[in-house]
């Protein structure tokens, strides 16, 4: 595989199999066929004892001790560049050495330069083997031993935590979390799926860590329980505005300074109410400045009326109708009663000063009415009476006090009421009463609250009176009877089956919280019991002590049935016959069936998917559980396991990938099809083009891949193309026509004047990227030292070369007119002398512009030379000037 990059396959020896599977490009499969031909015509059998220091070879006399000499050779290398260690941990620690996806072990292998090997599951073996490097074997060995070390050290626990508070320890995207896991990144917090409304995080990790980690979250808690004390305050709508002060100014500067949270209710909303959230004090504190605002802008007045707690009830009224009544008569003043039951007298009135002071009338007019007018009354009934006044809830009470204005108030039950017989009797069979009183009452409940609260009071069970005392209204009565008649009628008739499932699957037939059994009960109309479940390490039926003479206890003990069912295999069903035998096929059905589907093993990663997604989404979709095996076995079957409704659904779902995916292996067969093209490298660069627009357009068009030789690589003249074939050819045939074009140009050099190549060339390389694309050639300047300065070279096909270098001398005679020009203007003004006098006397008596007291003129530094490249560098090219029919300008 090494040698060929091809991918093989042998089955294993308990597979009765002979074909050897290679898969790879054409090339790839070729040459490891060849080699494996090779192999198979050895004349010599190498056989490896599994357990032994012992290799065994079969074969002629001569070629097995040629291959003896060489096996020697080979293993007295290998003990003398490598070495080997074995460390004893145990098995359930070695998923987590493994890690997630193997990072763990692999980051181990790579870091190291060795191999380890770790026992699967199915051996149960303490003992894990490193191989190679002697160094990065003992490196592996340590950080090995420290890692199960660091595991047998771990520790869980569980903090209760109120689930109310776990979105906030979380954070928005889980940025607080993140903070904690930061501060202990040993320690693995998990918190409980919403869903499940519990309050259990827990935390696993070295037993330091999680200890400080548990102190660090419960600090968080207890200022999280500190910071959630909240405070409504009630505030007239037309101020909300005011104490959000312009783009929020108040409300911020508030929350800010006394570190609470505060909502407002909506514009829209008729609501009043200002929630404070935080510390008790910090609440308080912002409660006050938010009335103090108030206060302020509409002259609120606050006072407190003392009126007997007793009357408050009244006062309030029917859901509140007459607190509210006063409350809008008097401005929408805010009435705030204290807590029911608490005792307190003081009731208190904001608002503006005249309206309290209003309110305050009206209402202590109102409570010296109730409590004038008001009269008390007590009327003896028996307490089993009490249900029946009350009536379903509350229907009866509620309908007397609506119609009189009354307030009835019914003692609190301290003791347990005896119930009475009386008014209808049943006779029932001894069976009855646990039946009818199972599910805590809830049977009497029912017809209770069915039949107009009918009291139903059964004999004591010393007595043995087989009569049930039904009591309530006639009606009610004869109906609670007959149906307590076919209740009892139904409960005689009831049988128990035994369905015999092994416990493994009793979980899965529960279902989540049980409740795929609760709709087989409710469908059913059965009760269904599930036996204790049974140790797995309890001694089996046929594995009972042994007795001495067949007696134990002075008796004869039967010997146990191997085939009997266990007692924790046994499921309970009660109910009618029918019902029963529909339940226990509905459980049968719920048990998990396996099947096996084959499926080629080199697809079997594909199958599985990136980090386990592909499996992953098939499971949740067809709602099985789907297992691939190891991949050392090299089996080419996959077990799926789930409920028979589901099986051939998922069945086909696999099969369907498994098509998809020969589909996709084929199209990669064909889509790696490769071949190689010659090409002289000084014409890579043309074929590639400029910033690889060209290869770019030829990859795209024909949808193949095309790779150049590496620098290193040895043959530099080979193009590599891979895709579909014809596309592939195609593609070649693309490059090679771009070759044909480029070898049928020619070279040529001519002479241009060096002074007006930076004319020629323009700014950015505008104007020589002109030339190229209108005459269709190549134009290479000389660099800076070149022998011939002059010499430049225009390659391209010969007839774009020669209108190319036509236009060049061209140009060049048009450039040279401005160039002499030039020269001639600067040596116009350059002085004739070396002195300022002789520059003085060649321009005449005007001096022209002089820089007086310059730095030059009072010591002995010189004046800068106008003329000099050094004292006043070039900018760019000179501009070409326009002619003019009168001959250049004079400056």
């Amino acid at each position: 595989m090494q040698e060929t990059g091809a991918r093989i396959n042998v089955p294993p020896p308990s597979v009765n199999k002979t074909e050897i599977v290679i898969t790879g490009e054409k090339e790839q499969v070729a040459h490891a066929m060849a080699l494996i031909k090779k192999i198979s015509d050895d004349k010599v059998h190498i056989e490896f004892t599994e357990g032994e220091e012992k290799i065994t070879l079969e074969g002629p006399t001569k070629d097995v001790q040629m291959v003896q000499s060489q096996i020697e050779a080979i293993v007295t290398d290998l003990v003398s560049r490598m070495d080997y260690a074995e460390i004893s941990v145990d098995p359930k620690f070695h998923r987590h050495l493994i890690g997630k996806g193997g990072v763990n072990i692999n980051r181990i292998k790579e870091v190291h330069k060795v191999t380890v090997r770790i026992p699967p599951d199915n051996e149960k073996s303490n003992l894990i083997r490193i191989e190679g490097d002697p160094q990065g074997v003992q490196e592996a060995k340590k950080e090995l031993l420290e890692l199960a070390s660091r595991m047998e050290n771990e520790r869980t626990k569980d903090l209760i935590i109120e689930q109310r508070f776990h979105r906030a320890i979380i954070g928005q995207k889980g940025e607080k979390i993140k903070e904690v896991r930061d501060k202990f990144p040993e320690v693995i917090i998990n918190f409980p799926d919403p869903a499940q409304k519990s309050d259990i995080v827990q935390l696993r990790g070295p037993r330091t860590e999680v200890e400080k980690c548990s102190k660090f979250m419960q600090k968080i808690v207890a200022e999280m329980v500190e910071n959630s004390f909240s405070v409504s305050v009630p505030i007239f709508k037309q101020f909300h505005r005011n104490i959000i002060g312009k783009g929020g100014s108040n409300i911020k500067k508030i929350r800010e300074e006394t570190n609470t949270k505060i909502d407002l209710p909506a514009e829209n909303s008729n609501s009043e109410m200002i929630i404070i959230t935080g510390k008790k004090a910090n609440c308080e504190a912002a409660r006050n400045r938010i009335l103090a605002i108030q206060k302020e802008l509409a002259n609120i007045a606050e006072i407190e009326v003392s009126i007997p707690s007793k009357l408050h009830i009244s006062l309030i009224g029917s859901k509140g109708r007459l607190v509210r009544s006063i409350m809008e008569e008097c401005g929408g003043v805010h009435i705030h009663f204290p807590t029911e039951g608490s005792g307190i007298d003081k009731v208190t009135i904001r608002g503006p000063v005249e309206e309290v002071e209003k309110a305050k009338q009206q209402l202590l007019a109102l409570a010296e009415e109730k409590q004038t007018k008001s009269h008390t009354a007590e009327l003896r009934a028996k307490p089993e009476y009490h249900k029946f006044l009350i009536g379903k809830g509350g229907g009866n009470i509620r309908k007397v006090r609506d119609s009189t204005g009354a307030r009835i108030i019914f003692p609190q039950r301290t003791t347990r009421t005896r119930r009475q017989c009386g008014g209808g009797h049943y006779e029932r069979g001894p069976k009855a009463p646990p039946l009818l009183c199972g599910r805590r009452g809830q049977v009497l409940r029912d017809l209770a609250d069915e039949y107009g609260g009918v009291m139903v009071s059964f004999p004591r069970t010393a007595s043995g009176s087989d009569k049930v005392s039904l009591k309530g209204a006639k009606e009610c009565v004869e109906a609670a009877k007959k149906r307590m008649q076919e209740i009892v009628e139904d409960l005689e008739a009831q049988v128990t089956v035994e369905c015999v499932i092994p416990q493994k699957f009793h979980r899965s037939i529960m279902g989540p919280k049980g409740s795929r059994i609760q709709q087989i009960t409710r469908d059913h109309n059965v009760q269904i019991k599930f036996p204790d479940r049974e140790d797995a390490q309890a001694a089996s039926p046929t594995e009972a002590p042994a007795q001495e003479n067949g007696e134990a206890n002075g008796e004869v003990k039967e010997p146990v049935d191997p085939n009997a069912p266990k007692k924790c295999d046994i499921i309970v069903i009660s109910g009618r016959k029918e019902r029963c035998d529909s339940a226990v096929e509905a459980l049968k059905a719920l048990v998990p069936v396996t099947v096996e589907v084959e499926v080629p093993f080199e697809l079997h990663r594909y199958i599985i998917g990136q980090k386990g997604s592909g499996i992953r989404k098939m499971m949740d979709e067809f709602e099985v559980n789907i297992q691939v095996p190891a991949p050392e076995q090299q089996s080419d079957k996959i077990a799926i396991t789930g409920l028979s409704s589901h099986l051939d659904r998922a069945k086909e779902g696999l099969l369907e990938r498994v098509k998809e995916l020969q589909a996709e292996q084929e199209d990669r067969a064909l889509r790696s099809f490769k071949l190689t093209i010659t090409v002289d490298p000084k014409y890579h660069p043309k074929i590639i083009g400029r910033k690889g627009a060209i290869i770019t357009n030829i990859r795209t068009e024909h949808d193949v891949n095309i790779q150049f030789p590496e620098k290193n690589d040895e043959n530099q003249d080979q193009i590599t193309i891979t895709g579909y074939e014809h596309r592939a050819i195609a593609a070649r045939d693309a490059i090679q026509a771009i070759v044909d074009e480029l070898e049928e140009m020619i070279s040529e050099d001519i002479t241009l004047d060096s002074r007006v190549h930076a004319r020629i060339i323009g700014a950015r390389g505008k104007g020589i990227r002109k030339i190229m694309d209108e005459f269709k050639v190549d134009l290479r300047f000389p660099q800076s030292g070149a022998a011939d300065p002059n010499l430049v070279t225009v390659t391209g096909r010969p007839e774009h070369v020669d209108e190319a270098i036509d236009h060049l001398l061209n140009l060049e005679e048009e450039y040279l007119v401005d160039v002499v020009e030039n020269e001639a203007k600067m040596a116009y003004m350059r002085p004739s002398g070396g002195s300022a006098a002789a520059a003085d006397d060649h321009r005449g008596s005007s001096k022209g512009f002089v820089v007086r007291e310059a730095p030059w003129a009072a010591g002995s530094e010189k004046a800068p030379d106008m003329s000099s490249s050094e004292d006043f560098p070039s900018f760019g090219a000179p501009v070409a000037t326009k002619t003019s029919p009168w001959g250049p300008k004079r400056f």
